[in-house]
């Protein structure tokens, strides 16, 4: 198993991708602490790792509260021992405003959500990580940092911070062996979408994950799944040489879908 003996806190990993990620570290022999605000949900994916044979805890916590975030990294080390791997993974985009009609309060939210939570969780994570000279760190950005598919300037500068974040944390972390680098999911099938799709039935949600997926060069749009293979492949030895490194999980984009023959 890749991950056997590994202990990893992932954040938001109640739904979506963070719980796909929690679920494939699991089944590698990765104990877990399954950090989110909702409990309920946190305690339903704890027990779906528990049923396939792995080990964890559930842990309600407030990403854009310190002290919470200290509490939960706490809980994990008496838990466990230590931290071999971080998924900065909780973060949500909110609604979205025009920059002319953005309140400070909303702009401060996003950044609190998707970029300072990241910070807490480091801060508190890295000292265990430097004790013992290893460690796996790996941050959720966006696609919209790079190719913003909508105006969302909260959420896309946000998760663009996040990269700059990243390379100084894997260049200065380097020397201890930790290893410090960025997911960018493209468009996922998760709650992401609800907003959009919530008060559809069953066929319209389908035709418009469909659509969505037409405009990606694989011709779909990504499952949790999809993260999970990426995030395992950074967080085990399959990934010891690389950091400081955003890597797409974004069917293609930002490439354009090719024009297929008539």
């Amino acid at each position: 198993m890749l991950l056997s003996k590994k202990i990893a806190i992932i954040t938001g990993s109640a739904k979506g991708m963070g719980k796909a990620m929690a679920l494939k570290f699991a089944q590698e022999g990765c104990a877990l602490a399954i950090v989110d605000i909702d409990i309920v949900e946190a305690e339903k994916t704890l027990s779906e790792v528990s049923d396939k044979g792995g080990k964890g805890i559930a842990l309600s916590c407030d990403v854009t509260r310190e002290d919470q975030v200290k509490k939960a990294v706490e809980k994990t080390v008496e838990e466990f021992g230590t931290v071999d791997i971080l998924i900065n993974n909780a973060g949500a985009a909110g609604v979205s405003f025009p920059i002319e009609e953005m309140s400070e309060e909303i702009w401060d939210k996003t950044f609190s959500l998707n970029l300072k939570s990241q910070f807490f969780f480091c801060k508190y994570v890295v000292p265990f990580m430097k004790a013992k000279r290893s460690g796996k760190i790996i941050n959720l950005s966006s696609i919209g940092a790079f190719q913003p598919p909508a105006h969302h300037i909260a959420y896309n500068s946000a998760k663009a911070a996040i990269v700059g974040f990243t390379n100084d944390l894997a260049n200065a972390l380097a020397p201890y062996n930790i290893n410090v680098n960025a997911l960018v999911p493209g468009p996922i099938r998760t709650s992401f979408y609800e907003m959009a799709t919530g008060s559809m039935n069953a066929g319209e949600q389908e035709d418009f994950f469909a659509r969505l997926g037409r405009k990606v060069p694989l011709q779909r749009p990504g499952l949790p799944e999809d993260m999970a293979g990426a995030a395992l492949f950074l967080a085990s030895d399959l990934g010891a040489y690389v950091t400081g490194h955003a890597l797409y999980v974004t069917g293609g984009l930002p490439l354009l879908p090719s024009v297929q023959p008539v």
